[in-house]
This record gives C-alpha cells, sequence and structure tokens, in this order.
C-alpha cells in the first residue's frame, strides 16, 4: 500500500507541468503584459470619465441653487409688480385730487383733505418699503428713454432739444426694473429760420 501511494504521488508529480523559470521575472514580478495595461487604462478612462460626471453634476447643483436664489429674490422684490402697476391709477387719482383742492375747499373740507394726505403719504410709504420709487423728472433735466415717454415735442427759446419741459406723469420704478415710465413733453431743437 505505501508503494502505491509514492507511486501515485510520482504520477501527479509527473503530470503537474514542470516550472519554467522563464515564466517568472525576477527582476520585475509585477510585471504586466499587454492584455493588462489595456485594461488598466480602460479602468484609468472610466475613472476620469465618471470624475468628470461628478464635477459636471456638482456644479449643475450648485447653478441650480444659484437660480433658485436669485429667483427667490426676484420674486421678493418682483412678486407684486402688477398689483403695484394697478396701485398706480390710485396714486395719480389722489395726486389729482389733492391738486384740484382750493384754499376755500381747504378750509371747509380740513379733515377729508387731511385724510387724503395721510393716505397719500402712506401710500408713498409703503411704495418705499417694497423698493417702489418715484420717477418725477424736472424741467431742464435731459430726456432718458428708458424711463421717460415723450408725450408731446415743442420748441422750446433758449432751451436745447432732448430736455424735459413738463412732467404729466410721474414714472415708478421697483428694484430696478421699470413699472410706468414718465410722461413728459420734450423741448425740440428751434426751426432754423433762413
Amino acid at each position: 500500500m505505501a508503494k502505491e501511494k509514492e507511486s501515485d504521488v510520482a504520477a501527479e508529480a509527473a503530470a503537474e507541468p514542470a516550472f519554467d523559470p522563464g515564466e517568472f521575472n525576477e527582476a520585475d514580478p509585477l510585471a504586466l503584459d499587454d492584455s493588462d495595461l489595456s485594461e488598466i487604462d480602460m479602468l484609468i478612462a472610466e475613472r476620469d470619465e465618471l470624475r468628470d460626471r461628478l464635477m459636471r453634476a456638482l456644479a449643475d447643483v450648485e447653478n441650480t441653487r444659484k437660480r433658485g436664489e436669485r429667483d427667490r429674490r426676484d420674486a421678493e422684490i418682483y412678486g407684486g409688480s402688477k398689483l403695484a402697476r394697478d396701485l398706480l391709477s390710485v396714486y395719480d387719482n389722489m395726486k389729482r385730487a389733492l391738486e384740484s383742492v382750493d384754499d376755500a375747499q381747504r378750509e371747509s373740507a380740513k379733515g377729508l383733505i387731511e385724510g387724503i394726505e395721510l393716505t397719500m403719504r402712506e401710500l408713498l410709504n409703503t411704495f418705499s418699503r417694497h423698493r417702489i420709487e418715484r420717477v418725477a423728472p424736472e424741467a431742464g433735466e435731459k430726456f432718458d428713454p428708458q424711463i421717460h415717454q415723450a408725450m408731446f415735442e415743442a420748441p422750446m427759446p433758449g432751451l436745447e432739444g432732448g430736455k424735459v419741459i413738463q412732467t404729466m406723469a410721474e414714472g415708478f420704478v421697483i428694484g430696478d426694473r421699470l413699472l410706468r415710465p414718465a410722461q413728459v413733453g420734450v423741448s425740440s431743437n428751434p426751426p432754423k429760420t433762413n
């Protein structure tokens, strides 16, 4: 029986391939062949692509956050633009009512006039709290088509063209956006005489 075991061990040893020292590179035990290198290159490329996708996703998240913040801020400032535009006619009517009152009416309806003036001040304070500001150009101011609307043009002696000569209705801005342009009369260049 011992002989059988020895012959089986000898047969197994003969069946195993003999060690070829040419297969093992003693100088570089981690030497890789071409197929290993191409697989490493593919893994590096995949890593770089995933890193790029991650960086783009992070940039998209940051841009979305900034856009959301800007939209929230704009909604806070400009969200009431439509209501504010509708309230401008209330302001105009109250202003016209106060301008049309003469001294006799002011004395006879003193409480009513004071109430209208108080309401007008409160309306202007509310406008101010919501960043709504008046655009009320003075005579002689340069016409600005960004915030003024020319209602008429007339030659004015001694005044160069393109200057405001009269304001018919004040304009309003909310933040940096125009709600309504100021309606103005503008000086034209005087006609040339021959």
